[in-house]
């Protein structure tokens, strides 16, 4: 089989190097130059929790000439139809995509592919590029921590699932959700808290689920996604083992404290990330906000259930992308008459 990454982010220098020191043949393809340059001089360059390098093959998306059975979408989801439509043309004619993209991005490639040709892969660990061609692998090395979930956008299993579960499977375990959309919102639950509070703050994971503040605001976040997902009749998965909904989920003073306290611990194993969101804020450059809290937003709206605290965040990440605030603590204080 054929098949190639679509994009050389944090993600995809990961991915590339992991599928490539265990042998694989595959193509990484950006529309970066200095990307494509940086990883054929010096290969996919890892560092931070893992340190190595492999030599990969990566091409400009202006100079593709193969024929792919598959692709794995690991851009942001900035004019994310353009990008599928893209790259629908280097497919085979019953070639696939599965997207890696952080939200709800199935939608925009069936519309485009067909639903029978596109899979999804919820990515349950984090990193962070720091040049061309290098990548800071931020959470533990470890195929429990490096984990994906994934699924057919059709709701079935088929030879191309297995082979997506067979690759993925060379970087970390692999579940795959016969209940996808249930597995896709408990990473849009996790990112909408933890990245976005990550953006408005300014820190890392830990630091934000650590401070009482920021922890409370996360909390209330959580507690917007499980709401919404229960009126969309949506059932939100486990990730790694751990049901979130029990854990974090309250309908009593009581159970609040205890899951305000289960807080930083669950995040532990993956204190060290810092939001792609806010590392893109810090190029200066436009971030995915309306793909992550913006998607609970909008389903709070369809569902009817009010969702403030990620109004507030997806408010206060375009005022940094404006440069209108800067992403700090000092941003906590914005969020004030929500908590009272």
């Amino acid at each position: 089989m054929k098949y190639a990454i679509y994009g050389a982010g944090s993600l995809g220098i990961i991915i590339g190097a992991y599928l490539a020191k265990n042998g694989e043949e595959f193509d990484i393809i950006d529309r970066n130059v200095k990307s494509i340059e940086a990883l054929n001089k010096n290969g996919a360059v890892v560092v931070g929790k893992a340190d190595f390098s492999e030599k990969v093959n990566a091409i400009l998306d202006t100079e593709v000439k193969e024929k792919y059975d598959l692709i794995f979408l690991v851009t942001k989801q900035l004019d994310n139809k353009t990008t599928i439509k893209k790259i629908a043309k280097f497919l085979k004619k019953d070639g696939a995509i599965c997207t890696m993209q952080n939200g709800l991005p199935e939608a925009d490639v069936a519309e485009i592919i067909g639903t029978e040709r596109t899979f999804g892969a919820a990515v349950g660990w984090g990193a962070t590029r720091l040049s061309f061609g290098v990548s800071e692998l931020t959470s533990e090395p470890t195929k429990e921590a490096m984990a994906f979930s994934v699924g057919s956008y059709a709701a079935q299993k088929s030879e191309m699932l297995g082979e997506i579960v067979r690759i993925l499977s060379i970087v970390g375990n692999v579940a795959i959700e016969e209940n996808f959309i249930g597995a896709r919102w408990v990473k849009l639950l996790i990112n909408s808290a933890f990245s976005g509070m990550s953006t408005v703050c300014g820190d890392t994971f830990g630091a934000v689920a650590k401070n009482k503040k920021s922890r409370l605001v996360i909390q209330r976040i959580i507690k917007e996604c499980i709401d919404v997902a229960n009126a969309a009749k949506i059932k939100i998965e486990p990730i790694q083992g751990k049901d979130v909904v029990k854990l974090i989920d309250y309908h009593s003073k009581l159970k609040q404290k205890i899951s305000f306290m289960i807080i930083p611990l669950a995040i532990k194993k993956h204190a060290q990330l810092k939001a792609s969101m806010l590392q893109d804020i810090e190029k200066g450059i436009l971030c995915e906000i309306d793909s992550i809290n913006g998607v609970v937003c909008e389903f709070g709206k369809k569902f009817g259930v009010q969702t403030p605290f990620n109004d507030k965040v997806v408010e206060i990440v375009h005022k940094c992308e404006s440069k209108e605030l800067s992403p700090s603590y000092e941003n906590l204080k914005l969020f004030d008459e929500l908590v009272k």
